[in-house]
């Protein structure tokens, strides 16, 4: 019974996530963008602009020219989750990727890393006034789900020692629709169920940043409005 209500539970949160991602990256692809509005200093060339986007999504250069403590918790979750994330393809995989066999060690202190990135955000939402005093319910919630999940699994790893071959199995099982027992480990079962809630709500929360800054305006746009007029299709049809 356990066995089969989690492996419903995660084929339902990866429709989800998939078909909420999907849903959601369309309707960014075919939100208008009226006016030519990229942040300055702007590129003038596509290339400059795939050079800019990259800059943003692997070093956060606005966010550091803006506030390096913010910066570094940021630099620090994102990372360490990058991490963390890629060491699991090994309950995925069989046999196991070689390098991600290399970076098993570095995704434990990685994990550490996630969890001191993710504080330090959440005690500038509840320290700084003037960020506390924008701050919603759900910005709380998903530093604390994240924390939580970070720390159900090192509850696996150094006290209750979940047997990760039998969790391998079930992962495996559910890919090939053989779905083989899972160890009923309640830090486990935390942990799994705190994943699965988060594949759910991913695409209607805050975390769609992931995606979303490709399709930002002030981001993806060419400076170049002195050079050529920017009208969105709309607007064209209506000067027909």
């Amino acid at each position: 019974m356990l066995t089969a209500i989690y492996a419903i539970l995660f084929y339902l949160a990866t429709i989800c996530l998939i078909g909420g991602l999907g849903i959601r990256i369309y309707q960014f692809a075919n939100t208008p963008a009226p006016l030519k509005i990229p942040t300055t200093p702007a590129p003038k060339t596509r290339l400059g602009v795939g050079f800019r986007m990259f800059r943003e999504v692997v070093f956060f250069q606005t966010l550091f020219n803006s506030n390096k403590w913010i910066w570094l918790f940021g630099v620090m979750f994102h990372l360490g989750l990058l991490l963390v994330v890629l060491r699991h393809l090994r309950y995925f995989t069989e046999p196991v990727w070689f390098w991600v066999e290399l970076i098993q060690p570095f995704g434990i202190y990685a994990g550490f890393a996630m969890l001191a990135g993710l504080a330090g955000l959440l005690l500038r939402r509840i320290i700084l006034a003037a960020i506390r005093y924008i701050s919603a319910p759900s910005d709380y919630l998903m530093l604390i789900l994240l924390m939580l999940i970070g720390a159900s699994g090192f509850a696996m790893k150094y006290a209750v020692h979940t047997d990760i071959v039998a969790v391998k199995k079930f992962f495996l099982g559910l890919i090939l629709f053989d779905w083989q027992p899972l160890p009923a480990d309640m830090p486990l079962l935390v942990h799994l169920t705190l994943v699965a809630l988060l594949m759910i709500i991913f695409p209607f929360s805050k975390l769609l940043h992931a995606p979303g800054i490709f399709f930002s305006p002030s981001l993806n746009q060419v400076d170049n409005a002195r050079e050529k007029r920017h009208i969105v299709a709309w607007a064209a049809d209506l000067e027909k």
